[in-house]
């Protein structure tokens, strides 16, 4: 498996975990409202991403206030837009630096690498962070291990 092939494993896993992070807030009678906030940073800094590797505006703040619709939308759209990336990336090209404009106004350079990985592991800590807002208020957080995914069959 060269590395594009593993990116869109991971990516795979990415969107699969954010699903199962969206169905078990929908399940929820009162889901934690930090939860929701979380789950909507998540997706759109995804998108802010996508959009600095494209050079593009982002279309969502870093922190915005979705919908449960809005989240599985946007949860949709991101899905398709990282395949369709992913699906041009060039392993040479993965070493490329991109220049970008952080939140706080400050001017980075970063590798194409480095920002993929940093998507997936930023994700997944904050989905960690609402699997302990839904325990502390006694419900049960989706199963999004890695592992987990890729034993069930439901990462590829």
């Amino acid at each position: 498996m060269d590395i594009v092939d593993y990116l869109h494993r991971l990516f795979a896993y990415d969107d699969w975990a954010n699903r199962e992070v969206l169905g078990a807030l929908h399940s929820a009678a009162t889901p934690p409202a930090r939860s929701l906030k979380l789950i909507a940073h998540i997706l759109s800094a995804e998108g802010l991403w996508l959009a600095r590797l494209s050079q593009q505006k982002a279309v969502l703040p870093v922190w915005p206030d979705l919908t449960f619709a809005e989240c599985d939308a946007e949860a949709e759209r991101l899905a398709v837009s990282w395949r369709s990336y992913l699906e041009e990336c060039q392993e040479h090209g993965l070493s490329r630096q991109i220049e970008y404009v952080n939140s706080k106004g400050e001017s980075w350079t970063s590798r194409v690498d480095d920002v993929l990985l940093h998507v997936v592991t930023h994700s997944a800590y904050h989905r960690g962070q609402i699997a302990s807002d839904m325990r502390a208020a006694g419900l049960t957080p989706a199963y999004t291990d890695f592992i987990h995914g890729v034993r069930q069959g439901l990462v590829k």
